[in-house]
C-alpha cells in the first residue's frame, strides 16, 4: 500500500452524483460518450442526446452497467427540438441539474476559401446551440438555486489553428458568454465552466491518418494524444460538488499543448 488509504475512491468522491441527472448533447460517440459514461457510472441519471438514434447505444451501455439513462433525438441547432429535450427530460426526471454542451462539427478550410454555409454551420451548431440549450435548461436550475453548465470548448479556441476560422471563433466564442454567463447566474448557485481539450482519440482524429497524428504528437509536451476519458473526467469533477466554487474558468485538457 502507498499510504494514501484515506483518499476517496473516485467514485466516493462523485457519489453526490447520484442524485443529479445530467443532459450531454454529441453523446453518440467520442467525448460525448464519454462523457455520458462517466456521469453515468458516477450515479447520474444521464439524458444522452444526439441527432436520429445515434445516442441510444450509449444508453443502453450505462443501463446494462446498472446506471440510469434515457436517450433523445434532438437537433441542437432547432430551438424547439432543444425545448422538447428539456421538456422531456423533466418529465422522466423532475430535474435538471447538469448540462454538458457538447455537440459541434467542423467543416474546415481557409478562411479565403471558405463558404457562408460552413461558416454558417459551425457557428449554429458550435455557438448558437450552446446559448439555446444553456437557455432552456436555466429556468429549472434557477428554481433548483443549483446547476452546473458546462462546455466543451477546444485549445483551437485559445491559440488558433489555420483552417479553423469557423471552428475557432465558435470556440472562443463560447469562452466569453460562459463567462458572461456564469457572472449572470451565480448568485442562484449555478456554475458555468468550459472544458479546453486538445488533440483527443477520437474518430476525427483517427481520419487523419498515422503520419498527421504523429506530427500533431510532437506539439503536445506529455507525448500523446487525450483520450475521451481524460476529458471526461474534468468534466465529472465541474459537475461534482466538488468544483461548487469554480466558475467562470475555461479548464485546458491538452497535454500542455497550450500554456
Amino acid at each position: 500500500m502507498c499510504g494514501y488509504g484515506w483518499l476517496p475512491t473516485v467514485t466516493q468522491r462523485m457519489s453526490n452524483l447520484r442524485d443529479r441527472v445530467a443532459v450531454v448533447t454529441g453523446a453518440s460517440r467520442g467525448i460525448g460518450r464519454g462523457v455520458a459514461l462517466r456521469l453515468g457510472a458516477a450515479g447520474a441519471s444521464v439524458v444522452a442526446a444526439a441527432r436520429g438514434d445515434h445516442a441510444e447505444g450509449v444508453a443502453a451501455e450505462i443501463r446494462e452497467a446498472g446506471g440510469t439513462a434515457l436517450s433523445l433525438s434532438v437537433d441542437v441547432t432547432d430551438a424547439d427540438q432543444v425545448a422538447g429535450m428539456v421538456r422531456a427530460t423533466l418529465d422522466q426526471f423532475g430535474r435538471v441539474d447538469v448540462l454538458v454542451n457538447n455537440a459541434g462539427i467542423v467543416r474546415d478550410q481557409l478562411a479565403m476559401r471558405m463558404s457562408p454555409s460552413d461558416w454558417d454551420a459551425v457557428i449554429a451548431t458550435n455557438l448558437t446551440a450552446v446559448f439555446t440549450c444553456s437557455r432552456a435548461v436555466l429556468r429549472p436550475m434557477l428554481k433548483q438555486r443549483a446547476g452546473r453548465i458546462i462546455s466543451v470548448g477546444s485549445v483551437v479556441g485559445q491559440m488558433g489553428n489555420a483552417g479553423q476560422a469557423n471552428y475557432a471563433a465558435t470556440k472562443a466564442g463560447m469562452v466569453g458568454f460562459s463567462k458572461a454567463l456564469a457572472r449572470e447566474v451565480a448568485s442562484r448557485g449555478i456554475t458555468v465552466n468550459v472544458v479546453a481539450p486538445g488533440m483527443i482519440d477520437t474518430d476525427m482524429t483517427a481520419d487523419l491518418g498515422e503520419s498527421a497524428r504523429a506530427a500533431m504528437v510532437t506539439q503536445i509536451p506529455l507525448g500523446r494524444l487525450g483520450s475521451p476519458d481524460d476529458v471526461a473526467g474534468a468534466i465529472g469533477f465541474l459537475a461534482s460538488d466538488e468544483a461548487a466554487y469554480i466558475t467562470g474558468h475555461v479548464l485546458s485538457v491538452n497535454g500542455g499543448m497550450y500554456m
